[in-house]
């Protein structure tokens, strides 16, 4: 898709955002937007219903019957988009949308950031190939989330590879206060589980995996070249073959119920996010299902 017909869809998305926003404040991300705070209030009693990652210990301990800690509510608090800018993203089948992973990944970002700036929050970002390479620190405002998005529609890989990791580690180091941290990728990485593991302890995280309808299933296209974005490996394929095609489905298949396991481990809420999606439509399904849940 052309920069400046992703430009218009963005500038249309200020108009939608409060919507999604109302339904971002409710039902299990109210407490997420509107802060869980950091200064200690009280205890009470466990009722059916709260939060058992709530339970003080030592206070239940002492008076044999389990008590929750409670927090003053703050009401400022940090959204940031850890965005995937590597190779991989830049690739897409040919449709009548004729759309990138890195293009749904940006409208998404964007409309998250609008949805920020509706529910008062600030919003910050980091942009990530084989390192951490362009960082927007929280702040507030319009021009800000434009900028950001001016930066994104402009990003280019500037190195081979993917490392996930290092910039889930970069994000936790650049956030003190707990945030609301969205992950957009397509997850084509290696070795991030464990630094995800520590990032969801600290923070709320929700997981946006963008994906093509060529992951899972490859077109007869007969003798094919085909290259790793990544790490720019290539191979002449018969993609012909009915045993090409099934092993392609297959380690696809594979990958996606891996990053299912990791997601669940982590009791972490996740979009799946196709090329041939409508944005709007997805996230607002997604967080008027958690609102009602």
């Amino acid at each position: 898709m052309e920069r400046d017909e992703l430009l218009r869809k963005i500038n249309t998305f200020p108009l939608v955002a409060g919507e999604l926003a109302r339904d971002m404040l409710a039902g299990d991300f109210r407490s997420v937007f509107r802060g869980e705070g950091i200064e200690f209030d009280e205890v009470r009693r466990y009722e059916q219903g709260d939060d058992v990652r709530a339970i003080d210990r030592n206070v239940s301990a002492r008076y044999g019957t389990p008590y929750i800690k409670l927090y003053r509510e703050e009401r400022e608090l940090t959204v940031f988009v850890v965005l995937d800018c590597s190779a991989s993203m830049f690739v897409g089948s040919e449709g009548t949308q004729n759309i990138r992973r890195i293009d749904q990944a940006i409208l998404a970002a964007a409309l998250i950031a609008f949805s920020a700036e509706r529910s008062g929050q600030r919003f910050g970002a980091l942009f990530f190939d084989n390192d951490v390479h362009t960082i927007f620190k929280p702040k507030r405002g319009r021009s800000h989330i434009m900028a950001f998005a001016g930066a994104a529609l402009s990003s280019k890989p500037k190195a081979n590879g993917s490392d996930l990791r290092q910039a889930l580690l970069s994000a936790s180091r650049l956030l003190k206060r707990r945030s609301i941290v969205v992950i957009i990728s397509d997850f084509l990485s290696s070795g991030w589980e464990h630094e995800f593991g520590n990032i969801s302890k600290k923070h709320d995280c929700i997981v946006c995996r963008v994906s093509d309808p060529l992951d899972s299933s490859f077109p007869n296209l007969g003798l094919t070249y085909i290259e790793d974005p990544e790490t720019r490996a290539a191979i002449t394929c018969n993609t012909a073959s009915s045993a090409f095609r099934s092993a392609w489905e297959q380690w696809h298949t594979e990958r996606n119920a891996f990053c299912a396991s990791v997601f669940r481990r982590y009791e972490i809420a996740h979009i799946e996010l196709s090329t041939q999606d409508e944005v709007i439509r997805i996230l607002k399904t997604f967080f008027r299902a958690r609102k009602h849940r």
